[in-house]
């Protein structure tokens, strides 16, 4: 199984606490006296065949993947299938390709999401969700002792990765250019995108801009979230909405540093949207997909939600304990006739709106988006 995810997404808690309930060995790939036991890695991991090996950062070492391939057929016709080696690292297509042609029929991927309102066990709903919106969901950000300690945490993840991981998945790029364009992304929370006009701001050609955008997308950093295509004789907006996926990162890439800078801010509607937008996909069913939906004519969803039984949820977002959906968002929903039609709000209740239309706290939609799939 190989895990993916930015970095600190608690890939490393995860490891060292499956660790400590079993029989296993753990390497970490930034240490050198870790990877001095990998110099001959087939006789150091043949050693091992009966223990589960937990190899931190394995993008590090892309060179071990054919290595693993034959230990673990080695270990098939012995009998045992599953439960050899749990593969961390954050994600980039070089490793997914690798991984997936190395180990194709041996590995399973999953995607490790920062925390989600479901997660916050013992705190008040109201409090914790907005505690979590404006730090984001990577957990020693979140959990960091003052407002100060959690923003330099978050200063520190983007300078680490600017100045030494991102150089790592593609072509050099000047930390200063590429920090200039996560911060124009941020201010651009949930615009539709426009590479051309991103590239002219940048001053840079319009296929570097999109590499930028791609290589952030690549890292789990940005979502590209699709426009819904279907025909049903609509001029349709047919470019991808693009969102900064952790509000955390949102507000330290926009100098926000607390929730009175946060309500007072512009970005404050398009960061509420993303952040509920990431924490309803990070629950959402495996195979479910989610679009954004709207026409020239103005009728418009936030978030069209795909379950793998073809149903569609149509949701409204609204930063407001008094929701009221627009006339864009009944249009659209005549015009997909979704399964179900919800608005997300800040609030705690759930209540009906009319025309079939419920209003719903984002920790409400998150669990019954949850259960859907159960």
């Amino acid at each position: 199984m190989v895990l993916l995810g930015p970095r600190q997404v608690g890939k490393t808690t995860l490891a060292l606490a499956l660790g400590e309930q079993a029989d296993s060995v753990y390497l970490d790939l930034e240490s050198e006296r870790d990877r001095a036991r990998l110099i001959e890695p087939e006789w150091y991991l043949a050693e091992h065949l009966e223990r589960l090996v937990i190899l931190d950062e394995i993008h590090r070492a892309p060179g071990l993947f054919p290595v693993l391939r034959g230990l673990i057929d080695r270990a098939r016709r012995a009998g045992r299938r599953h439960g050899m080696y749990l593969l961390l690292g954050s994600a980039s297509l070089d490793m997914l390709r690798q991984s997936g042609e190395t180990l194709a029929g041996r590995v399973s991927h999953v995607e490790l999401h920062p925390l989600s309102p479901l997660e916050l066990v013992g705190l008040p709903e109201g409090s914790s969700q907005d505690h979590l919106w404006l730090r984001g969901g990577f957990p020693d950000c979140f959990l960091a002792r003052s407002e100060p300690q959690s923003v330099r945490w978050r200063q520190d993840f983007i300078r680490t990765y600017l100045e030494r991981d991102i150089p790592q998945f593609g072509p050099r790029i000047a930390a200063e250019i590429l920090r200039r364009f996560w911060v124009m992304l941020a201010h651009n929370q949930g615009g539709v995108l426009n590479t051309a006009q991103l590239a002219r701001n940048l001053g840079v050609d319009v296929k570097t801009a999109a590499g930028y955008i791609d290589l952030l997308v690549d890292l789990l950093l940005v979502r590209r979230l699709p426009a819904w295509h279907a025909n049903i004789g609509k001029r349709l907006v047919k470019s991808p909405k693009v969102y900064v996926r952790d509000s955390g990162l949102v507000h330290a890439l926009l100098a926000i540093d607390d929730r009175d800078a946060l309500f007072s801010h512009t970005v404050v509607g398009a960061s509420w949207e993303g952040f509920v937008i990431e924490n309803l996909l990070a629950v959402a069913p495996e195979g479910a997909t989610g679009y954004f939906y709207r026409t020239s004519g103005g009728a418009e969803i936030d978030l069209v939600v795909s379950l793998p039984d073809r149903r569609l949820w149509a949701i409204e977002i609204k930063r407001s304990l008094a929701p009221r959906p627009k006339r864009g968002f009944h249009s659209a929903c005549a015009d997909l006739k979704p399964d179900r039609r919800y608005v997300v709000y800040p609030g705690a209740d759930r209540y009906p709106l009319g025309e079939g239309i419920e209003a719903i706290s984002l920790h409400g939609l998150a669990r019954v988006l949850a259960d859907s799939g159960r």
